[in-house]
């Protein structure tokens, strides 16, 4: 647990960049795992210099687990009545840490147990007050086994990190405001490639430039699409979602609602997309175009910003850019390398946008 020189920089964009912490502005700081402590120390470092208030929450990851397996509806809304509303509605900033050395750590627990963690803790403590009402961000911390799930060394992979974390973000804004402003004026999407072939409309809908405010590391431009739009199949990579892992996902959409499906475990598919009605809608539409980011490694918050990926997203939309589906699940499931129609123009062909004002997202670019 030595101090990583880098982590006050990665500190410095956080408080700074991110949620722009200021005097006497009160932030919790949340670490789910040991891992992540030096992060913690420069984020507290940094914050009593802004005269901030820091709240520091630290939670081991198998005291969590036990709580998981064994908590019920009432349990997590005692827990958010007494000990998380309370304190969240006090913070202005959040900044959560997950630092697991297990990925798959909670893959043991029940969708049912799960189903009364997410009702009554997360989505009203996070969901609901803090996404809400403060300003926050998150992000993963480097350890070996993230290394090994992302098949490189540990050396590289957290050299990779930080390059993917620290990235110029004000360049990246500016690099997909061309692609905002086509997207704004789009009315039909497509993806083509190997398994995929599925279309959504976005006619009049929002889209969010996401450049290190709200996830580190970002790279995303998001929306949602219409809610009936959703036609056709689409394949994804492999992705993680409640502990559980997902080699592939291929979901086949009519009208908005997914007909048909099939992953290597078809039941644990099956109960996420019976949580409820708004399962097997579709919640978020976005692009993925982080330059630093090349291939998924099983962990959400750097796979949806792949460059040349795109992700449909299962479940709740988001209030910045609603389309009107309601659940309590939110999967990020990451599409890369399609080629990519709008209104019937090819931008992208596999990851790479052919549009001229658009190739300044292509990595050769944009670190030229």
């Amino acid at each position: 647990m030595t101090n990583e020189p880098r982590d006050l920089l990665l500190a410095k964009q956080i408080l700074t960049h991110s949620v722009q912490l200021q005097k006497d502005e009160r932030i919790m700081i949340h670490l789910v795992g040991m891992n992540g402590i030096s992060l913690v120390r420069a984020l507290v470092s940094l914050a009593r210099k802004i005269q901030a208030i820091p709240f520091v929450q630290i939670e081991d990851t198998e005291v969590q687990k036990t709580l998981l397996e064994t908590g019920n509806h009432r349990y997590w809304n005692d827990l958010a009545d007494v000990t998380g509303l309370p304190v969240m509605k006090k913070m202005d900033a959040y900044v959560g840490i997950r630092a697991s050395e297990n990925i798959f750590e909670t893959s043991g627990v029940s969708q049912k147990a799960n189903q009364a963690y997410q009702s009554s803790f997360l989505q009203p403590v996070h969901f609901e007050e803090r996404v809400k009402n403060t300003k926050w961000c998150v992000l993963r911390y480097p350890s070996p086994a993230f290394a090994m799930n992302a098949k490189m060394s540990t050396s590289t992979f957290t050299d990779f990190y930080y390059n993917a974390c620290l990235l110029d973000y004000n360049k990246l804004k500016d690099a997909m405001k061309p692609l905002e402003d086509r997207l704004r004026k789009a009315s039909e999407i497509r993806l083509r490639g190997d398994g995929t072939d599925i279309r959504l409309h976005v006619d009049g809908q929002n889209w969010i430039n996401c450049h290190g405010t709200r996830n580190i590391p970002d790279g995303e431009l998001f929306s949602a699409p219409l809610l009936d739009s959703v036609n056709g199949t689409i394949r994804y990579a492999p992705s993680v979602y409640q502990g559980k892992p997902f080699d592939y996902v291929t979901l086949h959409v009519k009208d908005g609602v997914v007909q048909d499906f099939d992953a290597p475990d078809r039941d644990a598919l099956e109960a996420i997309l019976n949580t409820d009605k708004g399962s097997r809608r579709f919640g978020e539409f976005s692009f993925g175009t982080n330059p630093a980011i090349e291939y998924p490694m099983y962990d959400i918050l750097f796979d949806e910003k792949i460059y040349g990926s795109n992700h449909l997203t299962l479940g709740q939309d988001y209030d910045e850019a609603p389309n009107g589906n309601q659940s309590q699940i939110h999967w990020d499931l990451v599409c890369i390398g399609t080629n990519v129609y709008l209104d019937g123009e090819c931008i992208r062909k596999g990851r790479h946008f052919i549009a001229e004002d658009l190739m300044p997202l292509n990595p050769d670019r944009f670190y030229s």
